[in-house]
């Protein structure tokens, strides 16, 4: 799951949504759903890894840490 912090990011940047994920190499569709959470990335995506290059960010500031994740599901579910 992506973090809070990577979402901010790219919301905040100065490119629209799609030129960021043209310049990473995503399909703008695909990084959109993963902002709305439609799509929820694995912990170490290389298309997350990528935007988050572009915005700064470290591979770790990417992702929620794994037992976050694992909380909001129980919370769901």
């Amino acid at each position: 799951m992506i973090s809070k912090k990577f979402r901010d990011a790219v919301k905040l940047d100065s490119r629209a949504q799609y030129e960021l994920a043209w310049e990473a190499g995503v399909n703008p569709t695909t990084l959109s759903q993963i902002i709305i959470g439609y799509v929820r990335p694995r912990y170490g995506d290389p298309q997350v890894i990528r935007v988050g290059k572009l915005l700064g960010l470290e591979e770790s500031e990417c992702f929620e840490k794994e037992g976050a994740h694992r909380r909001i599901d129980e919370r769901i579910a």
